[in-house]
């Protein structure tokens, strides 16, 4: 038995969830039309380079949290899962979580996108065990800011090696499935890196060091 880890944006599902929940946002008239989607679509580019400026990200990601009521919030949150996360949930990567619980390992969701957005997808995909970007809350509501060191890069390892302090489990045996350069530090410190329809980056790199390479979406 040993820990099973998976990105979860572009890897489980065929989507950036971060990403289409500034889409629904757009759609529900809940931000700025012009401002909004070109900062939407200029950090998803900074992303995909590897060039993200994370807090500055963030101030953008997390102010509409800040903006709206937890139950304006929770009722968007379920459109937001019906109408885009159920659609681009992959099939086989279902089946891939369901090969590791058969196996009695442990399965974490590791990602950059905030609890928020995640948590619900990760309880949809029968995980238990999740990190990710934590949203700063005070007296029930968010404040628009993160709380703690956010789970991006090097960060993932950080929080990882957190999280297993808590934890009866050791990286002994370790996978981790991906799709992004981005995820290299913890890919690079796992028994059994997996590089799951990667960017090419990520595709010359696993070529490169004989990592296993695999696709969710044939």
């Amino acid at each position: 038995m040993s820990l099973a880890i998976f990105d979860l944006d572009n890897t489980l599902l065929s989507i950036d969830s971060d990403h289409a929940w500034g889409e629904f946002l757009l759609e529900q008239g809940a931000v700025d039309p012009v401002a909004y989607r070109e900062a939407n679509e200029r950090f998803m580019a900074d992303y995909n380079a590897g060039t993200l400026d994370m807090a500055a990200f963030l101030e953008m990601a997390l102010k509409p949290l800040a903006d709206n009521s937890p139950e304006q919030l929770s009722a968007w949150h379920q459109q937001f899962m019906a109408s885009k996360i159920e659609p681009n949930i992959l099939p086989k990567a279902e089946e891939l979580l369901a090969r590791h619980r058969t196996k009695g390992d442990t399965l974490l969701i590791i990602t950059a996108t905030n609890r928020f957005i995640t948590a619900p997808i990760a309880e949809r995909l029968g995980v238990d065990h999740l990190i990710a970007v934590n949203p700063e809350v005070k007296e029930g509501r968010y404040t628009g800011r993160a709380s703690g060191i956010p789970s991006y890069r090097e960060g993932k390892v950080t929080r990882l090696e957190q999280w297993l302090e808590g934890q009866d489990l050791t990286m002994e045996g370790a996978w981790f499935y991906s799709d992004s350069h981005n995820d290299l530090p913890l890919l690079e410190i796992v028994e059994h890196p997996v590089a799951v329809d990667p960017d090419d980056t990520l595709r010359e790199i696993a070529k490169e060091r004989q990592w296993r390479i695999m696709s969710l979406r044939d």
